[in-house]
């Protein structure tokens, strides 16, 4: 089976933090290489690409579809993964995020981090000379993003540079920042539909009305659902709530958001026949779950963001969004990770020092000071130029 990476842009050895780390290229460069991967997964290929690689997944928050995804896209590959739970390291306790950056970057080939803080995931890319990728921060959601357009483009009606898709419901999260953020990178029509006060922040606007001058795409936030949803071919919409947040909040933020809900009739209210449902799930469209109870105990209401009648229609490509998970998350693995010859220049000016430690140190006598003076200033000269390869060019394109 042919390795599709020749065919890539400039990606081995780079992370993926954010959306803007990828040019428009690139993006597309990943989502096609995703569709190829899948087609060859369907088919019974597994060429094993990444077979002796080792990849740590560090998980601060629960994960159903980041975790399988990575684990099976890093298995059909022939990886092996680590996972590290919230209590499965010293992570933030006792070991900073930088100080863990480097242990792991010595041991692994990758990184993968889903949790809070975006710069953590930040540090982690800067320390740990490995890629890193951000299964999920409160500021960002990449991976998703990967998903979701190769989603679209799979249902789309129009070509992708003319697809336009609205999302619905609090503004200010993970997810909306990376859906105004990646149409504005990828040249779409993209809306972000919620009251004014739940919109993304104004650094978050900024960033997507300088990519929208370059990449022309429409870029609008509106309070308005009928003006948000008007042609659109993809509504989406995330969770109101989190059991992270404090309950007191939930009546306050439900009755705010109410209007948004993805509805039948939302969905007519964009006079597009095709339109398709999104959700980067999870979800609470019935009372299937402990929170769904909770909500229908307190407030009397089975559904959410999206009812059940949109959750479970024909139009409703969720679980489409959740496989399409696992291929984009491939495509970044194996796109990212270095490949032999690269990892071999990695390691050149370690064995360097090795020879000349091997060779020297019997014959010095480092108990006389101007030896030990030489060979110390010579180790340390070839301890800086190893340290610049590892952080340097190779990785840190």
């Amino acid at each position: 089976m042919t390795d599709p990476r020749p065919q890539a842009p400039q990606l081995a050895g780079r992370s993926l933090l954010k959306e803007t780390d990828l040019t428009r290229e690139e993006f597309l460069y990943l989502v096609d290489l995703a569709e190829q991967l899948r087609q060859e997964k369907r088919s019974g290929a597994r060429p094993c690409r990444l077979a002796g690689r080792n990849l740590a997944l560090i998980f601060e928050k629960a994960s159903t579809r980041t975790r399988s995804a990575f684990e099976v896209a890093a298995y059909d590959e022939g990886a092996h993964v680590t996972h590290l739970g919230p209590d499965e390291s010293q992570i933030g306790h006792k070991e900073s995020i930088k100080d863990t950056a480097r242990v792991l970057g010595r041991m692994f080939d990758g990184i993968e981090y889903r949790g809070f803080s975006q710069q953590a995931v930040e540090t982690l890319g800067a320390f740990a000379g490995v890629p890193v990728w951000n299964g999920l921060t409160d500021t960002w959601h990449p991976t998703q993003m990967l998903a979701d357009i190769l989603t679209m483009r799979d249902h789309a009606a129009l070509p992708l540079d003319q697809v336009a898709y609205c999302y619905l419901g609090d503004g200010r999260n993970n997810t909306a920042n990376s859906l105004l953020v990646t149409g504005a990178l990828l040249g779409l029509d993209v809306r972000i539909c919620a009251p004014e006060e739940l919109w993304p922040d104004p650094s978050v606007q900024s960033i997507a009305a300088t990519l929208a001058q370059s990449s022309g795409a429409t870029v609008t936030l509106t309070a308005d659902v009928a003006t948000g949803v008007s042609g659109a071919g993809f509504l989406y919409t995330d969770v109101w709530l989190s059991m992270g947040e404090p309950a007191s909040q939930w009546d306050a933020r439900i009755d705010l958001l109410l209007p948004y809900q993805v509805s039948s009739e939302v969905m007519a209210a964009t006079g597009n026949p095709d339109t398709k449902f999104m959700h980067c799930l999870t979800e609470l469209h019935n009372t299937e779950t402990e929170v769904g109870k909770l909500i229908y105990d307190k407030r009397g209401l089975s559904e959410l963001e999206v009812t059940e009648e949109v959750f479970e229609s024909p139009a409703s490509v969720v679980f489409d969004q959740s496989e399409n998970r696992m291929h984009t998350i491939k495509a970044l693995i194996v796109a990212t990770i270095p490949d032999a010859a690269t990892m071999a220049a990695r390691q050149k000016p370690y064995d360097r020092i090795q020879e000349i430690l091997a060779r020297d140190l019997p014959v010095l006598n480092l108990h006389e000071q101007p030896q030990y003076a030489v060979a110390s200033s010579r180790l340390q000269g070839l301890w800086q130029a190893a340290n610049q390869q590892w952080w340097g060019s190779v990785w840190m394109k």
